[in-house]
């Protein structure tokens, strides 16, 4: 089934409806306006992925409620009229519009169109959530890291690390899987070389301490004896 709402705004109900059974045949979930004013409704209520919006409407018409729509949403919009001449289509995509089909279209020629920018938009949304992923966060199931905050939580409880603590965790999180040596740790985070690394132990420990539920037992931060310390893989 399509996870995806469509909204059609058609103030001929035999159209609409027509439209509706096609959509719905397919497994999208379906809303229907009888114009502009009521398609501006549905959008205050539901999230909307797709507007199939007819140009000819009263009270609102779908010039004026795409340019609405355009100044919150940015889903695809395929207008429909009545008319083939070439200013129309033209105003359409103009004003923010993304596909045109002219009346009488044939069902299957509207669902093909429909499918086709779903794919789009879908592609576009995937692009957005990467480009919004926060690369400063480090995560280990339960345990996340942000290095522009430098919080750490445990699931999603705040946990209140020294300024030594969160870099030496940082430093494991950020490179899971890897082992580190006492030396290598107390060279990283201090940026000078390893003289004494009891300390580094010291810190593991109360470390283990805040992160784990059961510190002798540990699920993230874990001891791999005669070699060093690493954050597991979860």
């Amino acid at each position: 089934m399509n996870k995806y709402n469509i909204l059609i705004v058609e103030d001929e109900k035999d159209i609409a409806i027509a439209i509706e059974a096609y959509l719905s045949n397919q497994g999208y979930e379906v809303h229907i306006a009888n114009n502009g004013i009521e398609g501006l409704e549905v959008l205050e209520k539901e999230k909307i992925h797709l507007a199939i919006v007819d140009v000819m409407m009263p009270k609102m018409d779908g010039i004026t409620f795409v340019m609405k729509l355009r100044a919150k949403h940015d889903f695809p919009v395929i207008m429909l009229s009545a008319k083939s001449e070439e200013v129309d289509k033209i105003m359409g995509l103009n004003i923010g519009a993304d596909d045109y089909v002219t009346k009488p279209f044939r069902p299957l020629e509207l669902l093909a169109r429909v499918n086709s920018q779903l794919r789009r938009y879908s592609r576009y949304l995937n692009m957005v959530q990467k480009e919004d992923v926060n690369e400063n966060i480090f995560e280990a199931g339960g345990l996340e890291l942000n290095l522009d905050t430098k919080e750490v939580f445990v699931d999603e409880k705040l946990v209140k690390l020294t300024p030594s603590e969160f870099k030496i965790l940082s430093l494991l999180i950020q490179n899971k899987g890897r082992v580190f040596s006492a030396d290598e740790i107390y060279e990283r985070v201090w940026n000078e070389q390893a003289v004494n690394t009891d300390t580094i132990m010291v810190h593991v420990r109360n470390i283990r301490e805040k992160i784990e539920i059961n510190p002798k037992n540990p699920k993230y931060l874990k001891v791999v004896w005669g070699v060093g310390y690493k954050i597991e893989k979860q």
